[in-house]
């Protein structure tokens, strides 16, 4: 029989199980106009088995017949997830997402607000030329020498780790090219955490124009500067050295709220009417502080935050807020290392998004798993062991209940050095296409 997910998940999230059901996939396929006809691998059938294949770290199509106690070939299996529309699984995923919003308004708040999390990673998957010719290599690489990657772009909740969106890109894609579709997951009031590399005007102007918020590191281009009544460089007058942002009042040493002036280039990722609909000026408060832990590379971070007033959000919980941003790269962590998702398997481009989101959706099941261990054993859920809940969800059965999971020890100043102890194997890298390499080895042994 399947792997009979529904009910191990009614036990404790009846929503997302409902969701899972044969019942609601049938009507999903249904609605979308998918047509199938009743055979071993049906709809619900191929997507639990999809769903068992990537809890078991994505192994081998050939590998789940047995795992699932079912009786096909893997060609049978490949053939049934190539039918299933893409739409299928896009809808799936948001009907999962959807189902995760209570979990999202009972946890994790930080002082009233909703905090979100949001970066780009990357992915690798088979070298075919769909693939190589939609999603693209590293350019360092040579033709023929390189495997695809694809951009992601992917938008955590912060107090759960849920993964609420997630979408893949051509290699070359900007982080902001998409962030507009992030935005529709958040709502009025909720704060956003990221890096440099989303700290703009038009990215901060955007989120203010909804009344969301923002805490992101500084830019590196941005000059700051927190002497009081300091100059700025004008338009009109450039000159170089000094900030572009005009001071306004000093609200501590480190700490001030200055004004950002919309610049005159339109971002390549903006349309003109939505930059045209940007204000001409917007308040933001600079602060900076010291990190003293030992272990982080980086001794002064500089944060631009849309949270402006210094009694509600003082300077120390706003950079211990900041500090938290990097679960999102422990997150990655579990995705592509955990549960194995750096390399994709499929060789086309809509097989590789069906890969994409079924990920998603088991990722958020094991979190959902930690949710309920968080709250049954009384801890934070970021102590809660990651692959310990990704095996008693991959291994249980309907019938099992939930036992205590593993319990990570809180290391706060754990110092690790960047740096792998396993030595890779001494051979040459591919610098050359195969083709060439084998006719030069057959030219080699040929004058022997």
């Amino acid at each position: 029989m399947a792997p009979n997910f529904t009910e191990i998940l009614r036990r404790f999230k009846g929503n997302v199980a409902k969701i899972l059901s044969a019942e609601t996939i049938n009507r999903i396929c249904s609605a979308l106009g998918h047509d199938w006809r009743e055979r071993v691998l049906t709809p619900t059938v191929t997507l639990q088995v999809f769903l068992l294949q990537i809890l078991h770290g994505n192994i081998a199509c050939s590998a789940m017949a047995r795992l699932a106690s079912l009786s096909f070939s893997a060609q049978a299996y490949c053939k049934a997830r190539l039918r299933l529309p893409l739409d299928v699984f896009a809808v799936l995923l948001q009907r999962v997402c959807d189902a995760l919003i209570p979990e999202i308004e009972e946890t994790g708040r930080w002082r009233g607000h909703r905090t979100w999390t949001l970066d780009g990673s990357s992915f690798s998957m088979r070298d075919t030329p769909e693939l190589q010719k939609y999603f693209g290599q590293p350019s360092a690489q040579a033709k023929g020498c390189g495997f695809p990657v694809a951009h992601m772009l992917a938008l955590f909740h912060a107090g759960t780790g849920l993964l609420l969106s997630v979408l893949a890109s051509p290699l070359n894609t900007s982080d902001m090219r998409h962030i507009v579709r992030m935005h529709l997951e958040m709502r009025e009031g909720d704060i956003l955490l990221a890096d440099r590399g989303f700290a703009s005007f038009a990215h901060l102007a955007l989120l203010s124009m909804r009344n969301m918020h923002a805490v992101f590191r500084c830019h590196q281009k941005q000059i700051v500067s927190f002497r009081v009544g300091r100059k700025h460089t004008k338009a009109s007058k450039p000159r170089k050295g000094l900030p572009r942002s005009r001071y306004v009042r000093r609200l501590g040493r480190w700490d001030q709220v200055v004004e950002y002036t919309k610049p005159k280039e339109i971002p390549a990722w903006m349309d003109t009417e939505t930059y045209q609909a940007l204000p001409e000026n917007l308040l933001i408060r600079e602060l900076r502080y010291l990190t003293k832990q030992r272990g982080y590379r980086t001794k002064v971070i500089t944060l631009v935050t849309t949270l402006l007033d210094p009694d509600a959000y003082p300077a120390k919980e706003l950079a211990k807020l900041y500090l938290s941003r990097w679960q999102i790269e422990v997150n990655f962590r579990h995705l592509k290392t955990t549960m194995g998702m750096e390399l994709m398997h499929c060789g086309t481009v809509a097989g590789v998004t069906k890969e994409l989101y079924m990920f998603a959706i088991a990722y958020n099941l094991v979190r959902l798993v930690m949710l309920e261990a968080s709250a049954r054993q009384d801890v934070p859920v970021d102590r809660i062991s990651f692959v310990d809940a990704l095996r008693w969800l991959r291994d249980s059965k309907p019938e099992s209940d939930l036992r205590p999971l593993l319990v990570n020890p809180l290391r706060p100043n754990r110092l690790e050095p960047r740096a792998i102890k396993r030595r890779p194997k001494e051979y040459d890298r591919l610098n050359k296409p195969r083709q060439q390499l084998r006719k030069a080895l057959a030219r080699k042994k040929k004058d022997a």
